[in-house]
């Protein structure tokens, strides 16, 4: 991967402003404060594909150069980010929200949505490089909207207006709610039990026609590099206003070093003349070998930074997922013109020097089917790694 210009600046920026972070941070006091925060996501990919379907390349890439700045404002929290990693910025975080107490929290602006503990949790704190199917391909992501959160007790709770326009992927055009809740009895270190439901409705305007992204389910089982082993599950570009329902079941809990963590996701697609369905599900087992829990923030029902490692080396992680998604597209009393599935093992191993800093081993082992057929269309196996450094 040769870096452009671009990234070659941002990339010694990031690097800079890690370096100055804690004296660029403001005081707590006063009424107007600033804290400058990134990450910085370095990754590789190489992949053994079989005579089926299109080989992917061996290669690299900068997955994420966030930079953040964030602080308040008088009565009101913002928060300004940015991904630097590609040809041009692109906006994450850009909000402003104002607490009101015990009642909640209002949120207003461009922020990630609240859909399915697999997408919430950030990618700092993943036990694997990228999120599981529904988590990377029905997950609403980053959106133009206004939102109430609130933590009453043991529950967590959230609800949106959004658009399905974002700063930079304005020719989406639609609206859509969600929200999503989640429960935790009692959680502490070490000893969690984490339930939750994620829905959602979106309204796309004329996907496919006069400029206007067409809307497909196409997932990446063999990591982000794997473009040659996407799979389309569904396929909605022929102009017409398209209806979509999706939805998410979580499951998760903590008992020591061992965590273990699965998702039912689903979504169905409507617009007028046909119709299509999508269905996902992933389990996973996660074991500290050197002692460590996973951390649980009880504010926003989701998996946080790694607290207390036990051992000057750092911490170890290893951690199993398998994880499927099928689709199937008819048109309207017709039989399906599109039933495929895709799925993928991947056995992950974390070394954590700090708990700002890691190193990522991925072996991932996929398969895509065509249903209609009976066949294996691709089987793709790679080893993906990542280093990876936040503050």
């Amino acid at each position: 991967m040769e870096l452009s210009v671009f990234q070659k600046r941002s990339l010694a920026a990031a690097v800079l402003l890690s370096l100055c972070a804690p004296a660029l941070a403001a005081e707590d006091e006063g009424p107007v404060t600033a804290t400058i925060g990134g990450r910085l996501h370095l990754d590789f990919a190489s992949f053994d594909n079989d005579h089926r379907g299109t080989p992917n390349k061996d290669d690299t890439e900068i997955r994420r150069a966030w930079l953040d700045v964030s602080g308040k404002f008088f009565v009101v929290d913002y928060k300004l980010e940015a991904d630097f990693s590609g040809d041009r910025p692109e906006a994450k975080d850009v909000y402003v929200s104002r607490s009101f107490g015990d009642a909640g929290r209002l949120t207003v602006g461009q922020f990630k949505q609240y859909y399915s503990l697999d997408d919430r949790t950030g990618s700092n704190y993943g036990s694997f490089l990228e999120r599981g199917n529904a988590g990377t391909s029905l997950a609403p992501l980053y959106r133009l909207g206004a939102s109430w959160q609130a933590n009453p007790g043991d529950m967590t709770w959230a609800a949106s207006v959004y658009s399905l326009e974002s700063i930079d992927a304005w020719q989406v055009k639609g609206r859509a709610a969600g929200g999503r809740v989640t429960w935790a009895p009692s959680p502490a270190a070490g000893d969690v039990l984490h339930l939750g439901l994620s829905l959602a409705r979106e309204a796309y305007d004329n996907p496919g026609v006069n400029g206007v992204p067409a809307l497909r389910i196409r997932p990446r089982p063999a990591g982000h590099l794997s473009d040659e082993s996407r799979l389309t599950l569904v396929d909605f570009s022929a102009g017409r206003d398209t209806d979509v329902n999706k939805w998410s079941l979580e499951y998760a809990q903590v008992r020591g070093p061992l965590s273990w963590q699965g998702e039912f996701s689903g979504a169905t697609f409507d617009d007028g003349a046909q119709r299509g369905e999508v269905m996902a599900a992933y389990g996973m087992l996660s074991w500290f070998v050197t002692g460590e829990s996973r951390s649980y923030d009880r504010k926003t029902g989701r998996f946080a930074r790694i607290k207390d490692i036990r051992h000057k080396p750092g911490a170890f992680e290893v951690a199993l997922r398998y994880d499927q998604m099928r689709g199937n597209q008819q048109l309207d009393g017709q039989p399906d013109l599109r039933n495929g599935s895709t799925e993928a093992w991947t056995l992950a191993g974390n070394w954590y020097l700090r708990d700002n800093l890691r190193f990522m081993l991925n072996l991932i082992d996929s398969r895509n089917r065509n249903r209609l057929t009976d066949t294996t269309v691709d089987h793709t196996r790679a080893v993906t790694g990542r280093l990876q450094f936040d503050f």
